[in-house]
């Protein structure tokens, strides 16, 4: 087995299938023993830490809230700053906000309108890829900063939704990264 494949493995077998969550005739996904087992948690961080590297990233943005658990330690060990993106009115100051559409309503993320420039290359860090609405918003939010878009990756990507496709045109050439595709 590859080092990728042994990763991707770890990976998987500390993702829990939780059935009827929250509503019926969902399979969640539950990445908290994941998070739960040093080994699986250091094993992701470096993986993505290694992709923002791979990618030239100078920055890390992590998507309210798991984005936050996953992209902040990548960004520690691969020696970049990190950014949050949050829903809207959850940051002080001055915010640069996107708004987007969800499948019932719409929704708006912000972030520091100082915390990227110019010059900047941002990798967008998520737990899940779904519809690809909210990585789609971010990369808005990136590219109004000035900055460029180095990439996204994610730990999971829920192909059954096609967000990929829908994401396509947001990332304007930048790669996708998904460690595990269901």
């Amino acid at each position: 087995m590859t080092e990728q494949t042994d990763v991707t493995q770890l990976l998987l077998s500390r993702i829990r299938d939780v059935v009827d969550y929250p509503v019926p005739g969902v399979m969640f996904k539950d990445i908290t023993p994941l998070l739960a087992d040093p080994a699986a948690f250091a094993a992701l961080t470096e993986t993505l830490a290694d992709l923002c590297v791979r990618h030239g990233a100078t920055k890390i943005v992590g998507l309210e809230a798991r984005g936050f658990i996953l992209g902040a330690p990548a960004a520690l060990r691969a020696g970049l700053g990190f950014i949050p993106v949050r829903k809207a009115g959850k940051l002080p100051g001055a915010t640069l906000k996107q708004s987007y559409d969800l499948e019932y309503g719409s929704a708006e993320i912000e972030v520091h309108a100082e915390d990227l420039a110019a010059g900047d290359r941002v990798m967008v860090i998520d737990d899940v890829l779904a519809t690809g609405g909210t990585a789609a918003a971010s990369l808005d939010l990136i590219r109004r900063s000035g900055a460029e878009v180095a990439g996204v990756a994610v730990l999971m990507e829920l192909g059954f939704l096609d967000g990929r496709r829908k994401l396509e045109g947001a990332l304007n050439g930048a790669p996708l990264e998904a460690l595990i595709t269901v």
